[in-house]
């Protein structure tokens, strides 16, 4: 037990450790993880052998996420994607398995282990990638669904993958088993007890009925096995859209909220056991299980019990991946190693950049999909262990695999970062494809999230034209959906600006997320256009005092309105009468605009507030003043109301 409670704090805090430092760097938390386990195992040796044992039961991380993301799928959405993951992802598959597998040859290395290496460096690495999409918000976006098209056919394309792996299966000089360890070793007798020795009496018990289940399965014939696959499927399908609202009212009567957390722990665990039984991918049956739940109205308590498990586990297994890596072995032949994983990922690359090309992905996206998906994945190393033990693949070629594997997925966060350079680049050149503006009009919204989609509503509503920009796809897809014309470009270009009619423009609304681009884009259109009126949308107060520098000159604070009718239902709801608390409302909003005028004045953007003296006692004079006058508003009131 104490050597049990000794690993999971070695583990916890390396994470608590490493994490918030690489996500404090911009490097994001998968990389995060993998230096975290580098540092605990091949560096200090706090953790062994125990790690591959850890990674088996952390991959259920991977299957949480899978099931997350069903969640997020109706059936519709997943069968509009059926030419991407039959097209897109089909074709990367199968031309990296060819390209990887001609270099290997090239090499000498006989076809059918040559195949066997195609095909477990063709699948990418799902936990990496998606949780990195999620993190950086890039999963709507038209490239993150691509990759996630490719993941997911990957994913599905592991299971005939397994099937046909024995086939290639060629004469060993000896037979090979694979360790408890994850290490490969010669099948003798002796490795065989070792094997098998280590489980107690109980253990071996329960792994005899999980493991009778199984062969029961094997057993029958191709048609049995058929039969039983496609059953499996219904059932999830049968039990997700009738019997799970009838369980979760049986839960609900309970009145205990670690039910429901039981619950979805069950669904995801007992998903995983049947598709291990029939043979087919655990990841693959909770993610069919998410998109038949993705229209239950149980879906966000799934997710809301289930997202810190997946968080947890999916950082354990960076951990152990990290902490597996073999650096002996990699010392020993570094300079071939590394540049086996950079010759992977660029082959990759070429072939998923020629498909984003062919496929019409443009701009940032097509380096999203190229680059997100370049790496060798955690699948990789169960195609390699089973390609050794049905004699496909000798151990000396299995142990270097493995360890180009982990390297690529090491460098994945490095291809984020880059992604994000070209992104920039991108911008900078201008190369971003946009529309054609055909229209002019008195009013430019330049951004339409959810703070421009309000102003324009409300502009058109009363009969004026709006030129709206903003460059995001779907942001644009979306308003065209509901009859509203958009344009997709970058407003903070000048040659985009000008084309949407700058120079007749009498109203500009500034309303971009980018803090710093909504700022050049003031300071721009000031210039320019020295007459026209821009309203902006700033984020706090400091944002306020840099737009009003800029030029600005309507600023609201995002949260500003909201909030002032937040306090106003407080006050009601606490004895004042709807004319005492709009009173005081409007009492608040005029003192804070003339405040804040107070305040842009004695406010230094290389100066911290917490630390510009003059600014804190002007700020606390301001507040006293504040207290006064909305008392002798309230004071004022009474006669009115008698």
């Amino acid at each position: 037990m104490e050597g049990f409670l000794f690993q999971a704090t070695i583990y916890l805090a390396t994470a608590v450790i490493a994490v918030p430092i690489a996500a404090r760097l911009g490097l994001g938390s998968v990389l995060g993880y993998l230096a975290a386990g580098i540092l605990i195992g091949p560096v200090t040796g706090l953790v062994g052998s125990e790690t591959k044992d850890l990674q088996h039961f952390a991959e259920f991380g991977v299957v949480m996420m899978l099931f997350l993301i069903g969640l997020e799928l109706e059936p519709r959405a997943l069968w509009d994607m059926r030419h991407k993951l039959l097209g897109l992802g089909g074709a990367q598959v199968v031309l990296s398995t060819a390209a990887l597998m001609a270099i290997a040859m090239a090499y000498d290395v006989p076809w059918g282990t040559a195949m066997a290496i195609g095909l477990a460096l063709s699948l990418s690495s799902t936990a990496i990638v998606l949780q990195t999409l999620s993190e950086k918000g890039l999963m709507q976006t038209g490239g993150g669904r691509s990759v996630f098209s490719v993941l997911l056919t990957q994913d599905i394309a592991v299971i005939p993958i397994l099937a046909f792996l024995p086939l290639l299966a060629v004469a060993l000089p000896l037979p090979v088993a694979v360790m408890p360890d994850g290490s490969l070793t010669l099948d003798t007798e002796e490795a065989q007890e070792s094997h098998d020795g280590g489980h107690g009496g109980e253990e071996s018990h329960g792994a005899e009925a999980a493991n009778a289940a199984i062969d029961l399965v094997q057993s029958l014939p191709a048609w049995g096995i058929t039969l039983v696959t496609i059953g499996a499927i219904a059932a999830i399908i049968i039990v997700g859209v009738f019997f799970t609202r009838p369980v979760f009212r049986f839960i609900h009567s309970a009145n205990l909220r670690e039910m429901y957390t039981a619950l979805a722990l069950l669904i995801v665990v007992g998903i995983s056991f049947l598709m291990t039984v029939v043979g087919l991918s655990p990841a693959l049956g909770a993610f069919l299980a998410g998109v038949v739940l993705a229209s239950s109205e149980f879906r966000h308590e799934l997710e809301t019990d289930l997202e810190p498990f997946k968080g947890l586990l999916l950082g354990l297994f960076f951990i152990t991946v990290g902490a597996g890596i073999n650096f002996e072995l990699l010392f020993e032949n570094w300079a071939a190693i590394i540049a086996m994983a950079f010759l992977v990922i660029s082959v990759k690359w070429v072939i998923l950049y020629g498909l984003a090309l062919a496929f019409r992905i443009k701009g940032r996206d097509r380096w999203l999909f190229s680059l997100g998906l370049a790496q060798a994945g955690e699948f990789g190393f169960v195609l390699v262990s089973f390609s050794v033990a049905t004699s496909v693949m000798p151990t000396d070629i299995a142990e270097t695999l493995l360890l180009v594997i982990a390297l690529s997925m090491l460098i994945t966060p490095l291809l984020f970062i880059l992604y994000e350079v070209m992104s920039r680049r991108l911008e900078e050149a201008g190369t971003l494809p946009h529309d054609e503006i055909d229209e002019e009009g008195p009013v430019i919204i330049a951004g339409v999230g959810r703070f421009g989609q309000i102003v324009n509503r409300l502009v058109q509503a009363s009969g004026f034209q709006t030129v709206v920009l903003d460059h995001n796809p779907e942001t644009i897809a979306v308003m065209r959906r509901f009859g509203y014309k958009a344009f997709l470009g970058d407003p903070s270009r000048p040659d985009i600006l000008r084309k949407a009619g700058l120079s007749e423009a009498r109203v500009l609304v500034v309303a971009l997320d980018d803090k710093e681009a909504a700022l050049r884009l003031i300071q721009y259109a000031r210039k320019q256009r020295p007459n026209i009126h821009i309203v902006s949308r700033a984020f706090d107060r400091t944002s306020v005092y840099q737009q009003y520098q800029a030029g600005a000159d309507s600023i609201v604070r995002e949260l500003f309105d909201s909030s002032l009718r937040a306090g106003r239902y407080a006050l009601e709801n606490l004895g004042l009468t709807e004319f005492e608390a709009s009173e005081a409302e409007q009492t608040f909003y005029a003192h804070d605009r003339a405040a804040l005028k107070e305040l842009a004045a004695l406010w230094k953007p290389d100066v911290p507030p917490s630390q510009n003296k003059e600014y804190i006692a002007r700020s606390k004079e301001l507040e006293k003043d504040l207290e006064a006058a909305i008392q002798s508003s309230s004071a004022e009131s009474e006669p009115k109301r008698a």
